[in-house]
């Protein structure tokens, strides 16, 4: 391994690690927006406990890998100085209401794919064209004006970064060390008595092994991009697992294959979809679908360009941020967690409903 270029090494363990993510959520059926529609629909929340759980897993790992000294997360994008207080919302809601449409979010889109699903292949066409369109294209000049006008930088108030337990120690006066750590033990305690205080999540195997593995897979995206691949002439960008820029970055390496490099994002994207094939042909679950009807088709373009849109204004995705950004316990990444739990609960309502008016009626009425 120490013979191969940091890029390489790069490519072959972030399609490793793709594999197994694409793999585990297609033999469990993990998806966050599945869990949410259980719990909101029928009661059922162990789904969505598996979910919060690869983000307990998360934010123990991280933070072990950081206070070790083995990673310095605090290079990672989501611990910026720059927070993107707005986008997190505006984006997180797109996207959260964008998952409802095409029923699963990024990640169980390239699942769904890996499995059969052509449905998911034009999501993934229009998720990952407008996702670019987003980052680097024709609609980059509204968002950058956006956050140009609303980010705010943290340095300018004293601090080092959007991790919730330095600002807080900033805010009381506390050594940043300790309060980052208490905040991390908090978390991580908090989401995991959530998890196992449901008898019937204690019973389901396959979404405690869900929630493990995910979470594993996070942290794996942090010791292949932070120690393994570390390379002082060839640096990589720490960076660990999210879907919504790298299906975009995925598209346009496919387009222009010549003199371009497989970087992580890339490499997971494919790793996920390969793995799910391999695991639906092998359980015999792989199985050609395609659109009901006309409505179904112009609900899924339509979810798939508000997920690309908004995952990138986020900086990410039920994945990107509510498990990779969630284990940095960036504040940015607690906001778009939140809006993306909002966006899709008023989504389920739209569904419900059949009305952006009918929605807003059931969601102010129930509460």
């Amino acid at each position: 391994m120490g013979e191969l270029a940091a890029t390489t090494i790069v490519g072959i363990g972030g399609f490793t690690i793709g594999l197994v993510f694409g793999a585990v959520a297609q033999r469990t059926n993990f998806c966050t927006m599945g869990g949410l529609s259980d719990l909101v629909l029928m009661g059922d929340g162990r789904r969505l406990r598996a979910w919060v759980l690869a983000t307990a897993v998360a934010i123990i790992g991280t933070h072990a890998l950081h206070f070790s000294g083995a990673i310095d997360v605090n290079k990672a994008i989501y611990l910026s100085t720059n927070l993107g207080w707005l986008g997190a919302i505006i984006g997180g809601a797109m996207f959260g209401f964008g998952m409802t449409l095409t029923g699963g979010c990024g990640s169980k889109t390239l699942v769904r794919l890996g499995a059969g699903n052509l449905k998911s292949l034009i999501v993934v066409l229009v998720l990952g064209s407008v996702a670019y369109m987003t980052l680097r294209g024709l609609f980059a000049l509204v968002r950058v004006q956006l956050e140009s006008a609303t980010n705010i930088d943290l340095k300018t108030h004293g601090l080092r970064n959007q991790n919730i337990g330095e600002m807080a120690a900033t805010v009381i006066g506390l050594p940043a060390g300790a309060a980052r750590a208490a905040a991390a033990v908090a978390v991580a305690a908090a989401f995991l008595i959530f998890c196992f205080k449901d008898a019937a999540f204690r019973r389901s195997p396959a979404n405690i092994a869900a929630g493990l593995v995910i979470g594993l897979t996070v942290i794996a995206g942090w010791v292949l991009t932070g120690i393994i691949a570390a390379d002082e002439f060839n640096p990589v960008p720490l960076a660990s697992v999210t879907f919504v820029a790298p299906v975009g970055e995925s598209l346009q390496y496919l387009m222009t294959f010549t003199g371009a490099t497989v970087n992580f994002g890339i490499a997971t994207v494919g790793g996920v979809i390969v793995g799910s094939f391999v695991m639906a042909v092998a359980t015999g679950t792989f199985q050609i679908e395609s659109f009901a009807d006309r409505s179904d088709l112009v609900r899924h373009l339509g979810g798939g360009a508000l997920m690309g849109a908004g995952g990138v204004m986020a900086l990410g995705c039920t994945i990107g941020q509510g498990v990779t950004g969630m284990s940095t316990l960036s504040l940015g990444s607690v906001i778009a967690w939140l809006s993306i739990l909002g966006g899709g609960y008023f989504g389920m309502k739209y569904l419900e409903e059949g009305s952006l008016g009918g929605a807003i009626r059931a969601v102010f009425a129930r509460g």
